[in-house]
């Protein structure tokens, strides 16, 4: 079990993608840092580690503030000792076309939650990954990977991430510190709750049918096999990897078919809030 007696720090580990793979990692013998604006969801996910034997310390957390990521790497390092691994996987999304945003600031505010927010936690924490030769995994996205309509603010930010990460990796060929770039497509994660809509606001609804989305188990399933073997990058769904190929050859085809699955969804959003409207 290669990840036993390693620490890793998880951002966004209070739900979703990040609470998941928190507690899987925790199984396979790693002690966990975990991170999030709200402390009380981290402490739940904390007493389920330690309920079954792990260990782990809950940080309160805004990864948009660099001092908050300084102070939990400290907090780490002053508990554990060290630090082998740093998964950052904090994110807010979007779904909106960009024509009908009230107030572009909503984009900055992406960039500064999914592409900043792990700018800070790498620096904060590589000297210790540096000390340990230990792992770096960003949670993408597969618009990462190419353009999504009324994704534009979101997709700009994963594709922030991913020229960050590449470089980096490059950077650190030569330090024992590996970096994994995780592309998920949609994954039952309760994102909407981080997520806003043309004006501003919280969505009301979730964009994607539930029936149409990877679980959580089988997300994490993909993830953890590839940290433990430091893989260069995991990209989820045949039919996103089909698109890679087929990109280098017609792009304008996988633009139409980001375009056919968004317009797929609408009828699904639709419905759900002619219900919300006729229940009010």
């Amino acid at each position: 079990m290669p990840l036993r007696n390693n620490v890793f720090l998880v951002t966004g580990a209070s739900t979703g993608i990040g609470e998941a793979l928190a507690l899987r990692l925790a199984e396979r013998g790693a002690s966990l840092v975990l991170t999030a604006r709200r402390l009380a969801e981290l402490q739940r996910v904390e007493a389920a580690i330690v309920a079954k034997g792990g260990q782990a310390l809950a940080v309160a957390c805004d990864v948009t503030r660099r001092e908050d990521n300084v102070q939990a790497v400290q907090q780490a390092v002053a508990r554990f000792g060290s630090l082998d691994g740093l998964v950052l996987n904090a994110g807010a999304t979007m779904w909106a076309r960009f024509e009908d945003i009230a107030d572009p600031a909503l984009l900055e505010r992406l960039m500064q939650v999914n592409y900043m927010g792990a700018v800070y936690g790498v620096h904060a924490a590589l000297p210790h990954l540096k000390k340990s030769r230990g792992r770096i995994v960003g949670i993408a996205s597969l618009t990462a990977l190419t353009g999504v309509p009324t994704r534009s603010g979101y997709a700009a930010s994963k594709h922030a991430m991913r020229g960050f990460f590449d470089s980096l990796r490059i950077e650190l060929a030569d330090s024992g510190v590996t970096v994994t770039m995780v592309y998920p497509g949609f994954v039952a994660t309760g994102i909407r709750e981080n997520a806003t809509a043309a004006d501003g606001a919280a969505a009301r609804v979730d964009p994607v049918d539930p029936k149409k989305v990877m679980s959580l188990e089988a997300c994490v399933s993909l993830i953890v096999p590839a940290i433990e073997e430091r893989r260069r990058e995991v990209v989820m769904t045949g039919k996103a990897k089909l698109a890679q190929w087929i990109k280098l050859i017609a792009p304008g085809l996988v633009d139409r078919m980001a375009a056919q699955a968004v317009a797929a969804n609408q009828a699904h959003v639709e419905r759900q809030l002619e219900a919300l409207d006729k229940g009010a």
